[in-house]
Parts: C-alpha cells; sequence; structure tokens
C-alpha cells in the first residue's frame, strides 16, 4: 500500500487562492487548516475574514465564517467567543487592518483577555488598496504615499505589534513568526497551533504575527522578497515569543 506523504488539509476547499505569486497568505492559510485539523476542531471553528488581501476568506476555508468591517475583527470575534464559548474562534487580520484602523479593537480585546486566536499578517504595506505606507512599513521603504522612503521624522515610526501587546495583562501567549524559509515555517505552524491550544484551555487572548512578503506592491520577484523579509524584516521584526503564561513570560 503507498503511503500519503502530502495531502490537503480538511479544512481547506478545492478554491484556487487569489494571492499573487509569492505572497505569504497561501502558506498561512495552509498552515491554520493543519492545525485545526491536527485539533480536531475542522467541524468546530469559526474563522473571521478582514478588510485587504485575505478578505476572500470564506472562499477557501470550510469553517463558519464571517466577513467583519474594516478593522473590527477583534470585536466581531468577541461577541462570537462569548456566545459560542466552545467554538475555536480566529481572527485573520493584515497590518491596516488590525494595526491602522482596527488599533483600538486589536488592543482593548487583548488587554479583555478575550479567548480568542489572532492571526496577523505584517508584510509592511497596504497590498490590497494599491501599496501604501502600512503602521508596519520600514524606514527607508518606498511604498505609493512615500515615494522617498519612509522618513519616520514625518510618518513616525513603524508600530511593533507584539512588543506593544505583550506589555499587557490580558494575553496568554504572544510569537512573531515568518514564512520565508522551511524552517521558518515549521516554527510558524507550530506556533500557531500553540496559540490555538492556548485558546481550548481558555488562558486568554492570543496572537501569532507572521512576517511575511508582497512581491508585488515591494516590486519585487517572489524570490527576492523572501530575502527582504529575511534582510530587513526580521532584523526590524525579530522573531520569538514575547508573551507566554505558562512559561512566565
Amino acid at each position: 500500500m503507498p503511503t500519503t506523504l502530502f495531502k490537503k488539509p480538511n479544512g481547506l476547499t478545492d478554491k484556487k487562492f487569489h494571492y499573487c505569486p509569492g505572497c505569504g497568505h497561501g502558506i498561512v492559510h495552509r498552515l491554520i487548516a493543519e492545525c485545526v485539523d491536527e485539533m480536531g476542531d475542522t467541524n468546530n471553528t469559526i474563522i473571521c475574514a478582514p478588510v485587504g488581501c485575505a478578505v476572500f476568506i470564506p472562499n477557501y476555508f470550510v469553517y463558519d465564517s464571517i466577513h467583519c468591517a474594516h478593522g473590527r475583527a477583534p470585536a466581531t470575534a468577541t461577541g462570537i467567543k462569548r456566545t459560542h464559548p466552545d467554538k475555536t474562534v480566529i481572527t485573520y487580520q493584515g497590518d491596516g487592518d488590525l494595526a491602522s484602523i482596527g488599533m483600538a479593537e486589536i488592543i482593548h480585546a487583548a488587554a479583555r483577555g478575550e479567548k480568542f486566536t489572532t492571526v496577523f499578517i505584517n508584510n509592511g504595506i497596504y497590498g490590497m488598496t494599491g501599496g501604501q505606507m502600512a503602521p508596519t512599513t520600514l524606514p527607508g521603504m518606498k511604498s505609493t504615499t512615500s515615494q522617498s522612503g519612509r522618513d519616520p521624522k514625518l510618518n513616525g515610526n513603524p508600530i511593533r505589534i507584539c512588543e506593544l501587546l505583550a506589555t499587557l495583562t490580558g494575553p496568554a501567549y504572544i510569537e512573531r513568526v515568518a514564512v520565508d524559509s522551511p524552517a521558518h515555517v515549521i516554527r510558524a505552524k507550530a506556533a500557531i497551533k500553540k496559540a490555538l491550544q492556548y485558546q481550548k484551555e481558555k488562558l486568554g487572548f492570543s496572537l501569532v504575527e507572521v512576517v511575511s512578503s508582497c512581491p508585488t506592491n515591494w516590486g519585487k520577484t517572489a524570490v527576492k522578497a523572501m530575502e527582504f523579509v529575511k534582510t530587513d524584516m526580521i532584523p526590524y521584526y525579530p522573531l520569538g515569543v514575547y508573551k507566554d503564561i505558562k512559561e512566565g513570560k
């Protein structure tokens, strides 16, 4: 009998991803589906879709899903989780959805220790709307609205979400990972699974930030975009665990 080494997770539909070549969203979608499958929660998960490149999440996951107003996924997830405390609830958000218009929602949900999990994609740019500067755009990084490069004196400094939320009492687990290499992808999966497990144990709010790429709006090939994640993004957004109440961090 042949041995199955690789297959599509049960949590994903057969719909083809619309993402650009080299984009990290597809990788992270698969990691979420694998983790949920392995935890036996495929039929017990609700995912909150953002406004942004991942707005079509309901097409790709078999889970119950809901489209949220821009930035309001944490508020929506709060209501869902409090109404259905035994469901696994996930918000999936980009850096514009979470770190700009949705900043108040994510901070207060984390401060309250709401028992859902956020997967936060940080690619340093507004992907869907044309490549504008985001709260996470690096100093000197060019965008359609900062064509000379981000100037911290004019535009302020990028916001480090993990470091910010880790100062709060409510979060149970916060980690920053990346998907620029096979080793980092494996680590990212472990972080997502741990965040979901903490939710099942009702320990508090959990968030995994994924440093990812946007080749189209960065004006790079897929390979060069992944290299940029390694050489530029990760040094500014260091990977690691920023809060883990089980480990006393």
